[in-house]
């Protein structure tokens, strides 16, 4: 089997797929205000092929996989994949990220099918600001997901909170203070810049600013993890909760890099911010064997560039909306 290591020398063992475009939210910074030219059903892999990608990838030494969309749960028996992704031999972990507003109905099928992990993307605790950000009144689903995960017994459970100065970042300390004492880990994120997303720079509130916020209030003590995580994770003195920062814009982790991703009709996309794509999906629809697939994946991550440029590039550059690529 393949070995993924790129030609900077970094082992990739995580593995993002979008199984949908589609999204019941259309907040600003992941969807353009015009929305997207959805793909057709059968422009999507179908779940036998997701599965035999993500079989190819695992014996290549994939140990993560997180679903993504769009909106995953919007995909219709999603259980049936999670079950067959489950069973495949050499996967350590799989996980899912969602905006919760299906999740409450389907939290506890999800963890008998063989989830183990959830990130939930909520960006606001109040109802009013939640639908200005959103454009859908569905905040109360969203906290109703977020209770039916922890009863089914996920964990970890991270909140994800796109941090936009001037829309919510006054709400730092409100997500601290509602993770403290229950066993959540909130994920405080850099506001990113995608195809018409509207990104400024000046609504980046930095993981410096979050962290100094924070520490007015809370004592926060660092914690230890693998080389190649994204978040910098910190446990709250005194409580139970967890607080991470991506600081994808201010002090990017390019370096240690170790992530793949997939988008629903078939593309590997050796970095989220690097435009060229391989599409595997003609290929798995021509006959092809797993050898010619794990050359088109050799080929993707060999273009996969050292790092990302700096943010204000990102901004100019044409690239995929982010509901598009899949997180």
């Amino acid at each position: 089997m393949i070995d993924l290591v790129d030609s900077f020398g970094r082992k990739h063992t995580y593995l993002r797929i979008s199984v949908t475009d589609r999204c019941n939210l259309r907040c600003q910074y992941c969807m353009p205000p015009e929305g997207i030219q959805l793909k057709k059903k059968d422009e999507l892999l179908s779940f036998e092929e997701i599965i035999r990608v993500a079989r190819i990838f695992v014996a290549s030494g994939i140990e993560k996989i997180r679903i993504t969309g769009g909106e995953p749960l919007v995909r219709k028996s999603l259980e049936e994949l999670i079950a067959g992704l489950a069973k495949l031999r050499g996967l350590k972990h799989l996980s899912m990220t969602t905006n919760a507003v299906l999740l409450a109905d389907k939290a506890e099928a999800l963890r008998k099918a063989g989830l183990q992990s959830l990130n939930i993307s909520i960006d606001s605790l109040h109802a009013e600001r939640f639908k200005e950000i959103t454009l859908r009144d569905d905040f109360a689903r969203v906290m109703a997901g977020i209770e039916a995960s922890q009863e089914a017994g996920f964990d970890p459970i991270k909140l994800n909170v796109v941090v936009m100065k001037g829309k919510n970042h006054d709400e730092v300390i409100d997500f601290v203070r509602y993770v403290y004492q229950r066993n959540l880990n909130v994920r405080f994120i850099e506001y990113m810049p995608f195809k018409d997303n509207c990104w400024d720079l000046a609504a980046v509130f930095s993981y410096k600013d979050m962290r100094e916020l924070i520490e007015q209030e809370f004592q926060m003590e660092p914690l230890s993890g693998h080389p190649s995580d994204v978040a910098k994770d910190f446990r709250l003195r005194g409580g139970t909760g967890v607080v991470s920062f991506i600081s994808s814009m201010t002090d990017s982790f390019c370096s240690t890099c170790n992530r793949l991703r997939m988008t629903a009709d078939g593309a590997i996309k050796s970095c989220l911010f690097y435009e060229p794509e391989i599409n595997l999906r003609e290929q798995l629809r021509s006959g092809c064997s797993d050898e010619q697939i794990e050359e088109l994946i050799v080929y993707a991550l060999g273009k996969k560039p050292e790092a990302h440029p700096p943010m204000e590039e990102l901004a100019l550059m044409s690239n995929r909306a982010m509901v598009e690529i899949g997180g």
